[in-house]
């Protein structure tokens, strides 16, 4: 009877165990997959956009945008 409830417990254990690293390797597999898209940041500084190889146009509405370089496409500052 003993060995029984032992044994049950070493079971649940492991089982638990195995759900919580199954969802670790998701959570990591999750965070590794990050898109360079989402690291860019929303704008950039005049300097930046012209270190970075880039013009600003100013005739876009509502803000100026970089174009070319680095930062082609984002909002200037």
């Amino acid at each position: 009877m003993r060995i029984r409830r032992i044994l049950a417990t070493v079971f649940a254990t492991a089982a638990l165990a195995g759900l919580g690293l199954t969802g670790a390797a998701t959570a990591t597999a999750t965070t590794d997959s990050v898109t360079p898209a989402s690291v860019i940041p929303a704008s950039v500084t005049p300097g930046e956009c012209t270190d970075g190889g880039g013009t600003i146009d100013r005739s876009t509405a509502p803000l100026p945008t970089c174009r070319g370089g680095v930062h082609n496409g984002q909002t200037v500052d």
